[in-house]
């Protein structure tokens, strides 16, 4: 069976592009394609693709909020946000509206025949790029700190040894140690590299 394919992005090159990589796969239907969001939707009134390659940004409407919209009415329908952007807040927004998949404007084609056929599955499928940014540590991940695990965690930032930030808050250098210990258990870091390279992604530097 072959898979009904239909794209909606406002670029005719990237429409085109795709078109002549995908045109002549015997496992692909090519329905067509929209430049908009509202095209989409008097497409999808009459035809129903099975995959939907679907540009974050359109002229008329957010393809995010395409996405919700197809989702909520066509639910057999899916969709793989297609984009330029790499953002997290892109690919989850994408994914939390329903889409299945998300592949960059730089996908060869055998990660597109790939993505197609992993949703077509009923499975999810994120670009290496996407994966990537999904996997990266939000502040939502962040863990609870102590107004002085904060101090210290500022302190070993700037480099200080364990008994220069004793000397400066006024404690031992085996609580400073402790402290030490314990940060690193709560970004679950190896070591103080790791440690500052996490704090600074979940914005506590």
């Amino acid at each position: 069976m072959k898979t009904k394919l239909f794209i909606v992005d406002d670029h005719f090159m990237v429409i085109e592009g795709i078109k002549a990589m995908l045109q002549d796969e015997p496992d692909i239907d090519w329905l067509g394609h929209a430049y908009n969001a509202d095209s989409c939707l008097s497409f999808l009134k009459y035809h129903q693709p099975e995959v939907i390659l679907m540009d974050i940004n359109l002229p008329d409407k957010s393809g995010i909020e395409l996405c919700k919209e197809v989702f909520e009415k066509y639910a057999s329908i899916k969709i793989i946000g297609l984009s330029t952007f790499n953002q997290l807040s892109f690919i989850s927004k994408m994914l939390d509206h329903g889409a299945m998949g998300y592949l960059l404007k730089n996908a060869t084609k055998q990660e597109i025949i790939t993505a197609i056929n992993t949703v077509m599955k009923g499975k999810n499928y994120l670009s290496t790029e996407a994966a990537n940014m999904m996997k990266k540590p939000s502040i939502a991940d962040a863990p609870t700190l102590t107004r002085r695990e904060i101090e210290v965690l500022q302190l070993i930032a700037e480099g200080m040894t364990n008994a220069e930030m004793a000397n400066k808050l006024f404690v031992s250098a085996t609580t400073i140690d402790t402290h030490r210990k314990h940060l690193l258990e709560k970004f679950n870091a190896k070591n103080t590299a790791a440690l500052i390279h996490l704090a600074a992604q979940m914005k506590y530097l």
